[in-house]
């Protein structure tokens, strides 16, 4: 019986070590699962998870697993980080595996992502480790490509922001000067009309009478009486004092022989209540606030000047510092100073830029869209106006879209170092971003707020990082390619095709994104269509579409040939 119980346990003893003993055998490709499938391009990087279900009776108990994913491509191999996993009896701080019941594991796979990787292969690659040894087991592969759509963000193809010029072709100037009168009274003296006001009115009436860039576009006549007296003593001085002014005007014109000044027009305010009111909070009264508070109290205007006449121990003060101030004929003359037109500018950029002023010379790089005239104007204006720091954040931005990115950065911080505006530091995050800098980036970002342009900046920030979703509202509503690839990875396929159709001046990644939007919609004449235009724009996008699964199901010759 003894006999019988030891032979037993000695056959479990053996089934038991027998676990141990053996090599673990080759995995199966079967065993495992990749999401997605194929891998696709988030960002920067392609990340990917493998879920693994290894099957009962086949993870020995003293093994342990190190699984490192590797990505093959045109002859080179890229590792992702290794992953291990151990049997039962192995004493160590890994996911374990069950002998008898096998189990489930989730590997996590990243790969910095490198344009060669749209043909590839996932493999996973084992070694194991039983006690002393270490052998090395087949790897498997596990999954085929990269989809890398999302690499077609580029941050090279975002406009800076421009500081803009305040360029005005038509500027209007007010020129003015009044003519007083004593109290009760309405006639001109004589004293009033050579006043260096009046002097210098008459000054320039007479100039822009004579200038063909100035147009005399009105002369106004306001006429006032102090709120002092009756409503009907002041209507009678205030109508007369326009009246007599307005006599004056017209003849001084005649005498200077001005035909052409628009319009003589004239009104008068009977009572200045809002003028006398204005004065009255700028003085120094010392009981002002309660003149103030009477003229809030009362709407009427006899009653406001009962109740202020009745303020004894100011009105005498008022009589002698506000209310002259408030008889009055105001002449304001409105001229139009004409600006250079477009084609004077644009001479003057050509043989002598010295001749136009800072705002004149900005304005001159919007008038023509060849980004190679733009950076000599803008040269031309950072060496004339070196201490606007438009100058250089314009310069640097025609720089950028040249593609010297050095030179353009070089720009940029001499811009950023002149003002606190928002324009150069959202351009120096672009060249942050393209340099890989991006937590640099953001920052600088962060302080272009308001800055028109830094939702596309921001747009192309976020692809970066592999947030589409993010990517979508920072562009809002801009109409270029990285906005409608933000939209097509987010599946919002329609919104992308409108974009694209919207979008000014196509380009070969406009029409490659649209060829795209074909295949994804099983849109076949879609995809030809378009994909024919982008690679006759670009004829290296014939080999990205050869390799670009996202034409896998269709036959591009239609469109390559």
């Amino acid at each position: 019986m003894n006999f019988k119980i030891c032979y037993v346990l000695g056959i479990g003893v053996a089934l038991s070590l027998s676990s141990c003993g053996k090599k673990l055998g080759q995995f199966s490709a079967d065993y495992f699962t990749v999401t997605p499938d194929p891998l696709e391009v988030v960002g920067e990087n392609v990340p990917a998870r493998v879920s693994a279900k290894i099957p009962e009776k086949f993870f020995v108990k003293n093994a342990e697993v190190t699984v490192t994913p590797t990505l093959k491509f045109n002859g080179q191999e890229v590792a992702s980080q290794a992953y291990s996993f151990q049997g039962e009896k192995v004493r160590g701080n890994n996911p374990v595996i069950s002998y008898e019941y096998g189990g489930t594991q989730t590997i996590p796979v990243n790969f910095a992502y490198q344009p060669d990787m749209a043909k590839s292969e996932l493999y996973l690659n084992f070694v194991v480790t039983q006690g002393n040894k270490t052998y090395t087991l087949p790897g498997v592969k596990v999954a085929n490509g990269v989809v890398a759509t999302a690499a077609l963000a580029d941050a090279g193809t975002v406009t800076p922001a421009l500081a803009a010029d305040a360029f005005q072709r038509i500027i209007n100037e007010k020129y003015a000067a009044d003519i007083m009168f004593l109290i009760n009274q309405a006639n001109i003296r004589a004293g009033q009309l050579k006043t260096d006001a009046m002097e210098e009115l008459k000054k320039e009436i007479i100039a822009a009478n004579g200038d063909t860039a100035r147009v005399l576009q009105e002369i106004n006549i306001s006429s006032y009486a102090s709120p002092d007296g009756g409503v009907k003593l002041n209507t009678r001085l205030a109508e007369n004092r326009e009246k007599n002014t307005k006599e004056y005007m017209t003849k001084q014109l005649k005498k200077d022989k001005i035909t052409e000044f628009g319009e003589l027009t004239a009104q008068f305010t009977a009572q200045d209540w809002e003028g006398f009111q204005k004065l009255v909070a700028q003085s120094n009264i010392q009981d002002k606030d309660l003149i103030l508070s009477v003229l809030s109290m009362y709407k009427d205007p006899e009653q406001r000047e009962r109740e202020i006449r009745n303020l004894s121990s100011v009105f005498e003060q008022l009589a002698e510092t506000i209310l002259p101030q408030l008889r009055y004929s105001r002449i304001t003359a409105s001229i139009d100073v004409i600006g250079k037109s477009d084609s004077e500018i644009m001479a003057l950029v050509a043989s002598d830029p010295s001749k136009l002023n800072v705002e004149e010379i900005l304005y001159a790089a919007t008038l023509t869209k060849d980004n190679g005239q733009r950076l000599k104007i803008y040269d031309a204006a950072a060496r004339l106006y070196p201490n606007d720091y438009r100058t250089w954040n314009d310069l640097g931005m025609a720089q950028y879209i040249d593609g010297d990115y050095k030179a353009a950065k070089a720009s940029f911080k001499k811009a950023a170092g002149m003002t606190k505006n928002g324009e150069p530091a959202m351009n120096l995050g672009l060249i942050e971003m393209l340099e890989g800098n991006y937590s640099a980036a953001n920052q600088y970002f962060g302080s272009a707020a308001g800055v028109p342009e830094v939702g596309s900046a921001l747009g192309v920030y976020y692809l970066k990082k592999g947030d589409a979703q993010a990517a979508v509202k920072a562009f809002g509503d801009a109409k270029n390619n990285n906005a409608a690839l933000a939209q097509i990875l987010t599946k919002d396929y329609s919104k992308a095709k409108s974009t694209l159709a919207a979008i000014d001046t196509p380009d070969a990644t406009t029409y490659y994104l649209m060829a795209i939007l074909g295949a994804r919609t099983n849109n076949e004449s879609m995809l030809n269509t378009n994909l024919r235009q982008a690679v006759r724009l670009d004829s290296k996008l014939a080999q990205r579409a050869v390799n670009d699964l996202e034409f896998a199901n269709y036959n591009l010759s239609k469109a390559l040939n």
